[in-house]
């Protein structure tokens, strides 16, 4: 049964047996992560946007592993130029990988890199569907989204500043209708802090979604 395991902020790992993809590898640096960067064995590493806290260690997690770095073009670009694999992407595309495929998704939210885009992932991942979202604010399409997949996790920010807050969250695990929430992005800084617990309360009262709050090291079975 595949693994989702939260690594902290916005870093998740999905396992099955030996197969194993990383989200948004911010470890080093990361106040909340539970691991270093010499402890990843990955097959795959997802980047959905270029600021520090998303691409983190994906280069050197790339160099330690032989891991392929999916992202959109010009991230994948760039980590290509520091001598690893990469495969190029872009947003509402679709490709099949050995664990499944990736579909490239529309986020509001600054690239960090020069002439990019922010994006996030719906992941099918040995036959379970998880939708993360990366750093992004609500926008309508998500309902969309949740038509076209069905989504069995949705890895939401809550953090608020950067990121929809706890509230746009809870409307969109309402429109995006996943079988399960988990938030993340929140509490690593103070800017960011949030209690979960209300958020949790909200979507499960008003959409009859279960939410689980996971702390950084927890993992749940798919």
């Amino acid at each position: 049964m595949p693994e989702l395991k939260f690594l902290g902020h916005a870093c998740f790992m999905l396992r099955e047996g030996k197969n194993a993809v990383i989200i948004d590898p911010f470890l080093s640096g990361n106040p909340s992560a539970t691991s270093t960067v010499d402890q990843i064995d990955c097959q795959h590493i997802l980047v959905s946007h270029g600021h520090d806290d998303h691409l983190g260690d994906a280069v050197s997690i790339a160099r330690q592993s032989g891991a392929l770095v999916i992202a959109t073009a010009e991230i994948a670009r760039s980590c290509g130029e520091k001598g690893v694999s990469a495969h190029a992407m872009h947003i509402g595309g679709k490709r099949n990988f050995d664990f499944g495929y990736v579909r490239i998704t529309q986020a509001f939210h600054g690239s960090g890199i020069p002439g990019g885009h922010a994006c996030g992932f719906i992941i099918n991942f040995y036959g379970k569907t998880i939708y993360h979202t990366g750093d992004t604010g609500i926008f309508g399409d998500m309902a969309l989204l949740g038509r076209l997949e069905s989504i069995d996790v949705a890895l939401l920010p809550i953090g608020d500043n950067f990121t929809m807050g706890p509230s746009d969250a809870a409307e969109a695990a309402g429109m995006i209708k996943p079988r399960l929430v988990v938030p993340m992005h929140y509490n690593t800084w103070p800017i960011i802090a949030q209690d979960p617990v209300p958020f949790k309360q909200e979507v499960e009262s008003r959409f009859g979604i279960p939410v689980q709050i996971l702390s950084p090291g927890g993992s749940l079975t798919l």
